[in-house]
């Protein structure tokens, strides 16, 4: 066990199953030392972990937990192609967020998924970010998130 697979064991997170593609893509692509993910959605046991706008449907702290789950899925894509310990640091993190017509808070949903990427790494979890507002998203989740990773 690597670096990072234990310390997802030490803060007791499991890393899921890649989430099969829902179209005509694939979950990760690595180019040099960049792995580019494909967007994640919060998929948990082949399900959405939740459906609908935020601040309408969904509340700021569920979509916060949302785009936790959609780094974990990430994550696993990168596991899946390169091996998560082979990750040198989070690069840039983008985040959609489907919004409820005058909600402003997409960072602090986005903030989910980096503070989850902070815990997990820690400095190498520090990474620029966008976190944009969204009128629909794949399915009706509430939050999509994907990730640039350099790896070794």
């Amino acid at each position: 066990m690597g670096r990072w697979t234990e310390r997802l064991a030490e803060l007791g997170i499991p890393l899921p199953e890649v989430v099969p593609p829902v179209a005509a893509y694939v979950p990760a692509v690595r180019t040099g030392s960049l792995v580019y993910t494909a967007g994640q959605v919060p998929m948990v046991a082949g399900k959405p972990a939740g459906i609908g706008k935020v601040g309408a449907e969904i509340t700021p702290e569920e979509a916060k937990q949302h785009a936790a789950i959609c780094a974990l899925n990430a994550l696993a894509a990168v596991d899946g192609l390169v091996g998560l310990d082979s990750v040198v640091k989070i690069v840039k993190v983008v985040g959609f967020v489907a919004s409820a017509e005058g909600f402003t808070g997409q960072p602090g949903v986005v903030n989910g998924a980096s503070e989850l990427l902070g815990e997990i790494f820690g400095e190498a979890g520090q990474h620029a970010r966008s976190a944009v507002g969204v009128a629909e998203l794949p399915l009706g989740v509430p939050v999509e998130v994907e990730l640039i990773v350099e790896v070794e």
